[in-house]
């Protein structure tokens, strides 16, 4: 099980929101944002930060830092690390099916997640077999992206999805996002869209309109 970071806000907490950070991060990166939002109304809310495995990064000359998976090249479409992927995906599943045992039902459970965090919500949200809260990808894109049709559960088919990227961003292009946000609408989903002049971070009006989603989809 991937070792993790846990805020509760209260008290027999019966919501759950799993916060996948990016490259090099770790679970204590997203701690301030977590805080920044509002979610009295929903009563308490387990935050679980989970932290990546370290190996080493291909992009970076080989260097271990946290990661989800390896970033082969700076095209992130023709070569993935599908083996990490999928692992990755494996035990963010098993947090899911953790938080079940402990009583939270799937509908409370929210995977978010940051730019490689972004990508394994999304590919592990549509995946899941029980239907989730939500799931919602900042500066981000979904990885492989050919495989979702076949391989999404239908029992989150229409999952709500928050989308978010900033149109400056120099590391996941812009355009990534968009052509994920297109492909799941294609699929299906109903994907709320929100772009910020930003570059490779997280903003505000990006946490508020986060925060927003959140009370729609849990409230």
């Amino acid at each position: 099980m991937l070792e993790t970071e846990v805020i509760e806000t209260g008290p027999n907490p019966g919501t759950t929101i799993i916060v996948l950070h990016g490259l090099g991060d770790s679970g204590h990166g997203f701690v301030p944002i977590c805080g920044e939002l509002d979610l009295r109304s929903l009563g308490a809310v387990r935050f679980i930060l989970p932290h990546a495995p370290e190996r080493p990064v291909t992009i970076n000359g080989g260097y271990v830092m946290r990661a989800w998976y390896d970033i082969l090249g700076a095209d992130l479409v023709r070569r993935e690390d599908e083996a990490g992927l999928r692992e990755s995906q494996r035990q963010i599943a098993e947090l899911i099916d953790a938080e079940r045992q402990r009583g939270i039902p799937a509908g409370r459970i929210v995977l978010m997640g940051f730019s490689q965090g972004c990508a394994m919500a999304l590919m592990t949200a549509l995946r899941y077999p029980e239907r989730l809260g939500g799931v919602a990808g900042l500066s981000g894109y979904v990885p492989l992206a050919a495989t979702t049709a076949a391989e999404r559960s239908s029992a989150n088919a229409g999952l709500p999805v928050f989308l978010a990227h900033g149109t400056q961003d120099p590391v996941v292009a812009p355009v990534r996002g968009t052509t994920s946000r297109d492909a799941l609408q294609a699929l299906g989903y109903v994907v709320e869209w929100h772009d910020y002049p930003m570059p490779h971070s997280v903003c505000m009006e990006e946490i508020e309109d986060l925060n927003a989603w959140l009370l729609k989809h849990l409230g």
